[in-house]
């Protein structure tokens, strides 16, 4: 059950959370410059040890909190009034809300010191920063331009690839960057630039209209690009003020509560199955009747104003538990571990050197040597969870191109009824007028595209499903792997110490795990697009993107081409329609020629497409396992280096001076104090977060 929040306490709490990250930034780049600086000074004394792997993602780490955001995505058809709704809750008459234009674009609303813009374009012309009024005047349109062009499916700005608005508001200040797209229903390109920020965003604000609930547009986009995709999702059902006002006689209230009742019944059948969390019903917590053009109004007479009755103060409530609690907490439990694992590396190669620091070069040289065959059973480790990897790869690659070749080769026999709900309403006149002819073509065609990308969405489900599953394993073989590997490390240890070295406080399997196996069992993600760390089931890295990376381009062009080419209205379409005869058809009767005439040309190039884009998504998946490969791989030959490196280091320091024991045993003894100091710091940090938030 959510709670209620006003704004300035919704800014409080946020700015808690900028503040702990500020704070864990801080301990982490005192770690790095601590460890950094002592390797430097090593090197006059006993010889590094070896810890560049964790200089460096210490660094990622501490860069990724300072610059880091929360990113949230709002979605929804045109009209919905989402641009009012963004006004409503960030406190300020941004964004233009009185006609639709803008909306056309797709608007990335961070902050900035001043008030300004930045439009990136698709054509390869150079970015061009404008002030915020010259935005304003330059990318809107009157009211009736903008009917025209949704009437013809054309966009507004089709040079414009993206705005970015810098402004200085204390909501963008806490750390949340908000992505305004364009309407689901203006163009298909326009769809899909919106899916590919779905990957990056911590949360969608999906808006409804109380008025127009649940649209079939809606509905299918829902369906396609939302449903078992493991999103975080807020419904915001707009203009819920409206419904008392659509009344015969507003003030009758028990008119309005069946009103009421009715439409909730309506957006709960459509929405209930988007709000369920491994089996748990959370629909209160994600569904919001919001009045947002009201929450501006009272919000720009006064900033600090009430939100009461309008919606905003329950769904504030909703999002603050999300990003203060789920989001934070994820974020700064993976910097612990990080800081953890760092601690426990630096403690237990200081542990090893120490020991050493007595031996004679001699001495040293056969410790060394008796080590090797540990060494070897390191890389034999190393060796067999690649070759796993690379099994996984090459099976799970065919098993998703069998499936996507399937799936298209398919697509013939349910498509009489799919398109129908995609085709637009027909006015055949407008066939057999010339003027209009091409205009009807185009729309149909979009409808087509609509078709095969909603198509293609949900056959991604498939591969997801596939990946999740793959990498699930491998993150269970990543950590009986980095068992084993501890084992031997452990060894090496006991071997050239004569005793057993018992690293760090923490007793977990995650803690007493290598670094490169808690990386690859997802414990915590380095993805810079995605600072959150929401990293696949058990991968550090984000494979979504590098499977939408090569989604985009797979056929989705070469499908309708192929399938649906400009001129094909008038071929075996155009043929249909003049089949029937003027004036002597049905509608209805229409539509279907038209759909078996598309499906007749559909399935006559399937098994080409088929065949065609198979390679492409064998390539696709194969590079997301390539990717995690060579990161895995690389992690550990770090590892294995690193240990080699602290012994060759040390034995030539032995060879080429005398080493001050006194002095380095300070010396070490400083570092690993330091450190472990810092890393404790960020887990009070992380504690008091916990009872903040609780």
């Amino acid at each position: 059950m959510t709670y209620k929040i006003e704004p300035d306490s919704f800014l409080n709490n946020l700015n808690q959370v900028a503040q702990v990250r500020a704070e864990v930034a801080g301990c982490l780049g005192r770690i790095a410059d601590t460890i950094e600086q002592a390797e430097l000074e090593g090197k006059q004394n006993s010889g590094g040890l070896g810890l560049e792997r964790e200089i460096e993602d210490i660094k990622v780490a501490g860069e990724n909190l300072r610059t880091g955001v929360f990113r949230l995505l709002v979605l929804g058809d045109m009209k919905r009034g989402k641009s009012t709704f963004l006004n409503a809750l960030i406190g300020e008459n941004i964004l233009p809300s009185d006609v639709n234009p803008c909306t056309a674009l797709l608007t990335i609303l961070r902050f900035g010191p001043e008030k300004k813009v930045t439009l990136y374009f698709n054509d390869g012309k150079p970015a061009q920063q404008l002030d915020f009024k010259s935005f304003k005047q330059n990318y809107t349109i009157d009211p009736a331009e903008a009917k025209r062009l949704e009437q013809e499916k054309k966009q507004a700005f089709p040079d414009v690839d993206c705005a970015v608005v810098e402004y200085p508001l204390p909501l963008l200040e806490k750390g949340i960057e908000i992505v305004d797209s364009p309407g689901l229903n203006d163009t298909e390109a326009r769809n899909e630039l919106s899916l590919g920020y779905i990957n990056n965003c911590h949360a969608i604000l999906f808006v409804l209209r109380a008025s127009q609930p649940c649209t079939l547009g809606e509905r299918r986009y829902l369906e396609n690009y939302i449903k078992g995709r493991g999103l975080t999702v807020f419904f915001l059902i707009n203009a819920w003020d409206q419904v008392r006002e659509s009344l015969i006689d507003p003030d009758d209230t028990e008119e309005l509560e069946e009103s009421e009742t009715k439409l909730r019944r309506v957006f709960k059948a459509n929405l209930a199955e988007y709000c369920q969390v491994e089996g748990h019903d959370i629909y209160d917590e994600r569904v919001f009747e919001v009045s947002a053009l009201k929450a501006l109004r009272k919000r720009l007479k006064n900033p600090s104003a009430s939100l009461e009755g309008t919606g905003f103060s329950e769904f504030m409530g909703a999002l603050n538990t999300f990003l203060t609690k789920e989001r934070a907490v994820s974020e700064l439990r993976q910097v612990r571990t990080l800081a953890r694992q760092t601690s426990s590396h630096v403690q237990e190669a200081i542990e090893r050197r120490i020991p050493l620091l007595d031996q004679d070069v001699n001495e040293l040289k056969n410790k060394i040597s008796s080590v090797e065959p540990e060494f070897k059973i390191l890389t034999e480790i190393r060796d067999k969870f690649q070759e796993e990897i690379k099994n996984t790869r090459d099976a799970k690659a065919k098993t998703v191109a069998d499936s996507f070749r399937s799936y298209v080769l398919n697509l013939g026999n349910s498509f009489e009824a799919d398109f129908l709900r995609y085709q637009p309403e027909l006015k055949l006149t407008d066939f057999f007028d010339g003027d209009k002819r091409e205009a009807f073509n185009t729309s149909l065609q979009q409808a087509f595209e609509q078709y095969i990308s909603d198509k293609l969405a949900d056959w991604s489900l498939t591969a997801e499903r596939e990946m999740n599953a793959a990498f699930a394993q491998l993150s269970r073989s990543a950590a009986n792997y980095g068992a084993s590997y501890s084992q031997v490390t452990d060894k090496i240890t006991e071997k050239l110490t004569g005793q057993k070295v018992q690293a760090g406080t923490h007793n977990s399997t995650e803690d007493k795990s290598p670094g490169w196996a808690k990386w690859a069992m997802g414990l915590f993600s380095l993805s810079t697009g995605n600072i959150a760390g929401v990293a696949m089931a058990g991968a550090g890295f984000d494979w979504k993107s590098i499977l939408l990376n090569y989604f985009t381009v797979i056929g989705l062009s070469s499908i309708i081409v192929a399938v649906f080419p400009a001129a094909m209205i008038f071929g075996p379409v155009g043929l249909a329609l003049l089949g029937l005869g003027v004036g002597f058809f049905q509608a209805d009767q229409a539509r279907k020629e038209v759909v078996k005439a598309a499906r007749k040309e559909l399935v006559k190039h399937l098994p080409q497409v088929a065949q065609e884009q198979w390679q492409p998504v064998y390539d696709a998946v194969k590079e997301c396992f390539d990717v995690y490969e060579r990161e895995v791989t690389k992690r550990v030959n770090d590892d294995i280096n690193s240990r080699k490196a602290e012994l060759d280091n040390l034995l030539q320091q032995k060879q080429s001076r005398e080493i001050n024991r006194s002095a380095e045993l300070e010396r070490l003894k400083k570092l690993k104090t330091d450190v472990s100091t810092e890393s404790h710091k960020i887990e009070i940090v992380y504690q008091d977060l916990l009872k903040f938030i609780d």
